[in-house]
């Protein structure tokens, strides 16, 4: 169930974007904020509107008991200078979701994964085959560069979720020896790569729900989520 949007991580987000754009603006020559919006209460208004679209992007996404931060004050710390990185301050008109996950990116806040979004992902379990050659499986995305004989590479969490020069994310099923990784195959989404390995490996211990970005799994667990 999403959660609802809070008013007070609203009011953070355009705080911080605010003042990340006006410092901006002071060392920036060329940059008129009042200009560029059509007056400040243009600039105004499109603070908010961003600022909605995030929390609102956020409630139905981000998994909020994984944070180790309020959500608010984490947004007021860190929210402009992110959305900063991802677009120019006289750019806002042109926020939208794709945005929204990429700020995700920048403040690697933790996303439930599911087959809507592009995010990485890296989980291992143990294999319940005693004796077997591969004592671990491990679900990752991957994607495929565009350009000829372009070759297959991870998709982590430093990368473009929308970079164009590669393919959209698929999750890639490997074994894993002392030797290293051998590829088994490959899935669209992380529910159907989890539910072929439980098909060939009753009782192995993907979990059926995923966070990427989140927080490391202590030694010892049955799953290591390393996304």
């Amino acid at each position: 169930m999403d959660a609802p949007p809070d008013p007070a991580a609203v009011f953070a987000c355009a705080k911080s974007l605010h003042d990340a754009c006006v410092q901006h603006a002071e060392v920036e020559p060329g940059l008129n904020l009042s200009e560029s919006y059509h007056g400040m209460d243009g600039f105004m208004r499109e603070l908010m509107r961003v600022a909605e679209e995030f929390e609102m992007w956020a409630c139905r996404h981000v998994v909020f008991d994984e944070l180790d931060e309020v959500w608010p004050y984490l947004l007021e710390d860190r929210f402009g200078a992110a959305c900063l990185e991802i677009m120019e301050a006289d750019a806002l008109a042109g926020f939208d979701a794709d945005d929204c996950l990429r700020i995700a990116f920048k403040l690697r806040l933790p996303i439930r994964v599911d087959a809507s979004l592009p995010l990485p992902l890296c989980v291992e379990a143990s294999n319940p085959t005693a004796g077997a050659e591969f004592q671990r499986l491990r679900i990752q995305t991957v994607r495929r560069e565009w350009k000829e004989e372009g070759g297959v590479a991870a998709f982590t969490e430093d990368d473009d979720p929308f970079d164009e020069n590669y393919s959209t994310p698929r999750c890639a099923i490997y074994g894993v020896a002392e030797g290293g990784l051998e590829y088994i195959a490959e899935r669209k989404t992380y529910a159907e790569a989890r539910a072929l390995l439980t098909k060939l490996l009753p009782g192995i211990g993907f979990p059926e729900e995923v966070v990427a970005f989140a927080r490391p799994v202590s030694p010892g667990g049955g799953v290591d989520g390393l996304g």
